[in-house]
């Protein structure tokens, strides 16, 4: 019998990946703590506010800070609070969102 396409799965899965992931070199090492800690340094050390959040299934929440500067980071959070800063960096643009085959998309 065929196996129905789920992109639910992969999703669970790539998060499960990166949640595995051995800690990376000094320079590139995942920042993890309490969800609502991080969210405060966001705000107090780069001025950074939620842009928006998206679900992964019932593991994990992943959410995009940006600040009026250009710095961004994506926070991934689990359903226990813990929380973990995946990347970050600057130089944010707001786009329109347009359909994938479009002229920007």
């Amino acid at each position: 019998m065929a196996r129905i396409f789920s992109y639910r799965s992969i999703k669970l899965a790539a998060v499960g990946a990166v949640m595995a992931l051995p800690a990376f070199p000094a320079r590139a090492q995942v920042i993890c703590g309490g969800h609502d800690y991080l969210v405060a340094r966001l705000a107090e050390a780069f001025e950074e506010k939620r842009l928006g959040y998206g679900v992964a299934g019932e593991v994990a929440i992943f959410e995009v800070f940006v600040s009026a500067s250009g710095t961004w980071t994506i926070l991934m959070t689990d359903v226990k609070g813990q929380a973990c800063i995946l990347a970050a960096g600057d130089g944010w643009e707001d786009t329109l969102a347009t359909a994938v085959g479009q002229p920007g998309g």
